[in-house]
């Protein structure tokens, strides 16, 4: 066995050297050589700036070279428009050493470049999946011309397609340009450390899982690439208690001057707020966020690339591969939501030679304390959730059923899922859906073929079907412009609520004044206010934190510290946890049941999922009307130890099977499609989505200390 690198185009090898200057690959992209050459399917695992792009390209290039792939031979996806932008400059770099191209695809790009793109196809396509469909449906582009010559799809940030929706739309539309391209088509998956790797990659492969040769690349392997706990991973991490976002604005002014800060914030509202509050201060400060427009973020990311002495204020949007220069620091406001979102951020610094990785916790609440403890002590112990796909997507079934319908233009009503390539759940189990988009004139039926109906060109037939072309629905906003300037886009309500004054609205951390609405076109104008405004947004449906993460916050209430630095400050308000609250929350060796007054509250710490599987699993002892939280269950006024111990007794009987907690049926609104749902389905997709059952279950055997004062 030689030297895998002798294996790349000698062309190519050449310009890694003399180009990159590079004295080696590093070791993930030497072991990415020989399987990607040899077709296999692959999921590449390394951290934040851990050189992955290059090491799928550079052998997908070389074997472009060697064996002479013609026409758009390479696919390119990722999840973020900003992320495609910011590749495509480096991956056609690449391309043009061996006389190839690459080019970009998605909703920003103007027409003229997709004219030249379906006229003169690149090697390399950058796209996104929702962009990819808009090509299969489209009647402007020829399919086979563009799409035929497949034969390698790159997903980069797989992880982030994989945990939702977007990646059942993901390998959906894999399966359908598979039939274009007449052949399987390599996968290969970029991502940041996970928690089930091979579980990743069995997913992206979808129907070609367990038939085509595929691996994990990970040669600088960690416990947590695997899913098993290991020792702390290296940084340097600091958890402050502040109180208050006002108060992390001041840290913020006063510390790291001079450096470059990246700060995480886990709302845009906290995002504009905290925006506001250090321009008040005179920090250079930039903001990125969904909401703000495509010109104002990248004109934030640009500067603050350029800028040394700043502050860039971000939602998540900056937590993946978006090249923002070489930061000094992060630091993150309350608490992300999972270890991978933490290794993600964290991972952004560390990157000079000589420096290492960094990121300093400000907790702006009690609460948000104790959830950025238990984070870190699992982030301690090298532990990394798994990625796992949202179950029973079946309004995802009923969009690709009218997708690909549009697509072929008619569907053999007995061989649809062969369209699919038999992947469950597109294939013959989509039966009771696609009955349904027959019955209520989604679809058509004639001679055997089906047909685009009535009804789906009502509802989604709008802007040649564009609405079906997007796998998650946003609630509406409204377009600010100051001027001709688009700003970006704000919550209807902070337009309609009453307020004392003039209207203003905070928005890319300035105030602004409203001038004008037009509410047909749902659009704002403003103009510049000293201060005052408001921002808002309504946020999508929040399933609450996982179990793991709430039982690691009761193991820290228990006493435990997660192994980084803590000031004073967070030290004092963690022991007031302990000493005050504590002991009517949790007791070591299992869960509590306590009664304040009339309230009578289990203590499972078991997430929210596992919480709604347990009320509806006990439904004679739980308060009907309460929404569970991820820390406890409300039970009933007049409980008994009598009747908790039947009920408890009957849910834990191992033949007794836990039901799916109830659903608002004004939940499934949130879903995508569901108006081609049945209205039992629908329910049903959005319970399974709820529930926990192995957190339930584990909740049930443990030993429950009965606290309340009535005995029975």
């Amino acid at each position: 066995m030689g030297d895998p690198v002798g294996r790349l185009d000698p062309v190519v090898l050449h310009h890694v050297v003399n180009t990159l200057g590079w004295p080696d690959l590093r070791p993930l992209q030497r072991a990415a050589i020989d399987p990607l050459m040899d077709g296999e399917d692959a999921i590449l695992l390394a951290p934040t700036a851990g050189g992955k792009t290059e090491a799928a390209c550079l052998p997908l290039l070389s074997a472009m070279s060697e064996q002479r792939w013609s026409g758009t031979s390479v696919l390119y996806l990722c999840p973020l428009k900003a992320l495609l932008n910011n590749l495509v400059t480096r991956i056609d770099g690449y391309a043009q050493w061996l006389g190839r191209r690459a080019a970009l695809w998605h909703g920003d790009i103007r027409q003229s470049q997709r004219r030249r793109i379906r006229t003169d196809p690149p090697d390399i396509l950058l796209t996104t999946p929702e962009s990819l469909e808009s090509m299969l449906i489209g009647v402007k582009t020829d399919h086979g011309r563009l799409l035929g010559s497949v034969r390698a799809v790159v997903v980069d940030e797989v992880h982030a397609f994989a945990g939702d929706d977007r990646g059942w739309h993901l390998l959906a539309v894999l399966e359908r340009l598979q039939r274009i391209a007449g052949r399987p088509l390599q996968r290969i998956g970029l991502s940041a450390t996970v928690g089930n790797p091979r579980q990743l990659l069995t997913w992206l492969q979808g129907s070609g899982a367990g038939v085509r040769p595929g691996q994990v690349i990970a040669p600088e392997h960690t416990p947590a690439a695997s899913g098993k706990p290991g020792g702390p991973p290296p940084g340097e991490v600091e958890l402050d208690y502040v109180g208050s976002l006002d108060n992390a604005a001041k840290v913020i002014a006063a510390l790291h001057r001079g450096e470059k800060r990246l700060v995480f914030c886990e709302s845009r509202r906290q995002v504009e707020e905290l925006g506001a509050a250090l321009r008040a201060r005179e920090v250079s400060v930039f903001l990125s966020h969904a909401s703000l427009s495509a010109e104002e973020r990248a004109r934030s990311e640009q500067a603050f690339a350029e800028a040394r002495d700043c502050v860039i204020v971000s939602t998540s949007t900056l937590e993946l591969g978006i090249d923002v220069g070489d930061l000094d620091r992060v630091i993150q406001i309350d608490s992300p939501r999972t270890v991978a979102s933490f290794l993600q951020r964290i991972g952004r610094t560390g990157r000079r030679p000589g420096s290492i990785r960094n990121c300093l916790f400000l907790a702006t609440g009690k609460d948000a304390l104790l959830q950025a403890a238990g984070l870190l002590l699992l982030w301690g112990r090298g532990w990394v959730e798994p990625v796992t796909a949202p179950p029973e997507p079946r309004h995802l079934v009923a969009q690709q059923l009218l997708a690909a319908t549009l697509q072929q233009h008619k569907l053999g009503d007995q061989v649809w899922p062969g369209t699919w390539n038999g992947l469950a759940p597109f294939d013959r189990t989509a039966a009771p859906v696609l009955r349904h988009l027959l019955d209520e004139g989604f679809l058509d039926e004639d001679g055997g073929m089906l047909f685009i109906g009535p009804e789906a060109e009502r509802r989604f037939g709008r802007r040649h079907f564009i609405e079906l072309t997007a796998s998650f629905t946003a609630p509406p906003q409204f377009t600010v412009f100051a001027g001709r300037t688009e700003i970006g886009q704000t919550d209807p309500s902070v337009l309609t609520e009453e307020r004392a004054g003039p209207r203003r609205l905070l928005l890319a951390g300035r105030s602004w004044q409203v001038t004008y609405i037009d509410w047909t076109r749902r659009r704002v104008f403003v103009e510049p206010a000293d201060s005052g405004g408001i921002a808002k947004w309504t946020s999508g449906s929040v399933l609450g934190l996982s179990y793991a993460l709430t039982r690691a916050m009761r193991e820290v209430l228990l006493g435990a510290d997660p192994p980084v630095s803590l000031t004073r400050r967070a030290e004092a308000c963690l022991a007031g946890w302990r000493e005050g609250d504590a002991p009517d929350m949790v007791r070591p060796g299992g869960t509590l049941i306590s009664r304040v007054g009339d309230d009578v509250r289990w203590w499972t710490w078991a997430g929210h999922r596992a919480n709604a599987t347990l009320a509806a699993a006990l439904p004679a002892v739980t308060d009907p009307v309460q929404r569970p939280t991820d820390c406890c269950l409300r039970l009933r006024e007049d409980l008994t130890y009598d009747m908790w111990r039947a009920a408890r007794d009957s849910a834990a009987d191992e033949s007794a099977a836990l039901v799916l907690p109830d659903v608002d049926h004004r939940a499934v609104h949130g879903l995508k499609f569901s108006a081609a749902l049945p209205q039992h389905l629908a329910v049903a997709t959005v319970a399974a989505r709820l529930a926990d059952f192995d957190g339930a279950r584990t909740v049930l055997r443990d030993p429950v200390l009965f606290r309340t004062g009535r005995a029975g």
